[in-house]
């Protein structure tokens, strides 16, 4: 009987989700250094030190993501549209989710390190096309999330139970009828973070290359600022407001 019972109630189990992130060891955990783990670590440390230690540019000061709108979450989208140039793209507006930020920067050099720390996943930038009543359907998700990245030119209005009261673009209602090019993250377009509105979009610009990952993106606007002489910055300026 045990037997049949084992066989019939067998479950079946299918992986959900993988998602990873950087642990840093340091002397929090232990005050009092191994020699022997350090001699044998030394070689290891090199290289990633290597690896994470380039400078890539400078943050103004420190930034944090959080919602309905902080600084991070605002800088990154504007990152998406202004390195859209390099893909001879010319979008409306950015989106990003402020679920991938996983850490925020702080005042002074910023290694690639640190861009991997804020950007750990594999997600891309990509481009698609919305038409005016999905971009109210988009912003509507957005609101009921409390918030998300959104670039400089969006000004969302929302309710205290978090509906869509108002949306513009520019100053300018959003037409239903008009199509929008946004630029966002391939993970965004497919419709995840209940973003089911982008699965509506169509002429998708989606380049698959590992160069094309955000953090790439993300290390090349802070290098071609750096170039520039400025320090990136960002601020909280009334993007996404929640009614009182």
């Amino acid at each position: 009987m045990g037997a049949v019972c084992l066989a019939g109630c067998r479950q079946h189990y299918e992986l959900a989700s993988v998602s990873r992130s950087r642990l840093v060891v340091d002397s929090r955990y232990d005050a009092q250094a191994d020699a022997g783990a350090a001699t044998f670590l030394a070689p290891y440390k090199q290289k990633v030190d290597s690896v994470m230690g380039p400078v890539l540019g400078e943050a103004a000061h420190d930034m944090a993501a959080e919602r309905p709108e902080s600084d991070l979450s605002n800088l990154l989208p504007d990152i998406l549209l202004y390195m859209s140039k390099d893909y001879g793209e010319q979008p409306d507006f950015g989106i990003y989710n402020i679920g991938g930020i996983r850490a925020a920067l702080s005042k002074g050099k910023v290694t690639y390190g640190d861009v991997l720390d804020v950007a750990p996943f594999e997600n891309k930038i990509c481009f698609v096309t919305l038409t005016g009543d999905k971009v109210l359907e988009l912003f509507s998700q957005i609101a009921s999330r409390g918030g998300e990245g959104v670039s400089h030119g969006v000004e969302l209005v929302v309710s205290r139970d978090h509906k869509l009261v108002s949306a513009r673009l520019n100053g300018q209602p959003i037409d239903p009828a008009k199509s929008y090019r946004i630029t966002t993250i391939d993970y965004l377009a497919q419709g995840n973070d209940g973003l089911k509105a982008f699965k509506s979009g169509t002429n998708l610009n989606s380049p698959q290359e590992e160069h094309n990952n955000s953090r790439y993106v993300i290390g090349n606007y802070f290098r071609e600022m750096q170039k520039k002489g400025k320090a990136v910055a960002s601020k909280v300026e009334g993007r996404i407001k929640i009614e009182h």
